[in-house]
């Protein structure tokens, strides 16, 4: 079985909490992750750190053996109206707990717990597309970068 937390900048994790989100989903994201810095401050980020404006964190536990098997990063972006209020930063499953529905079980909770639309960014070759497609989103936009 597998329970669900959920953290915010109102119900905030523990500093050892979130290094351990951070250290998991940079375990667990593969080829689609980033520096565990850079995760950390998607993590601090949700959690209001430094006057940022949000977001959700939600992770998800096998009640048998309390470890960490998922874990799902929303930032609120803070422009409500114009842009979504929130964009999914970062989800992950165990690389040994994939195929469980535990993906599907954590993008569920997390459009259920956000309180406005989500924007994300997939690669198109990400297996993790078609659940978002399941689950209602749509690729509405070519998304272009200047990187400097």
């Amino acid at each position: 079985m597998t329970e669900l937390y959920i953290y915010n900048e109102r119900q905030q994790a523990e500093d050892n909490t979130r290094k351990k989100i951070a250290g998991f989903l940079f375990r667990h994201l593969e080829q689609y992750g980033d520096p565990q810095s850079d995760i950390q401050k998607a993590v601090d980020y949700a959690m209001g750190k430094n006057n940022s404006p949000g977001g959700i964190i939600i992770t998800a536990e096998d009640t048998g053996t309390r470890e960490m098997t998922g874990c799902v990063v929303l930032n609120k972006t803070g422009m409500q109206g114009y842009i979504p209020e929130y964009i999914l930063v970062y989800i992950a499953t165990d690389k040994n707990q994939r195929g469980k529905g535990i993906g599907k079980l954590l993008m569920q909770k997390a459009i259920e717990t956000a309180d406005g639309d989500i924007a994300l960014h997939c690669e198109p070759e990400n297996p993790a597309r078609h659940l978002y497609e399941k689950l209602g989103f749509t690729s509405k936009y070519l998304e272009m970068r200047l990187k400097k």
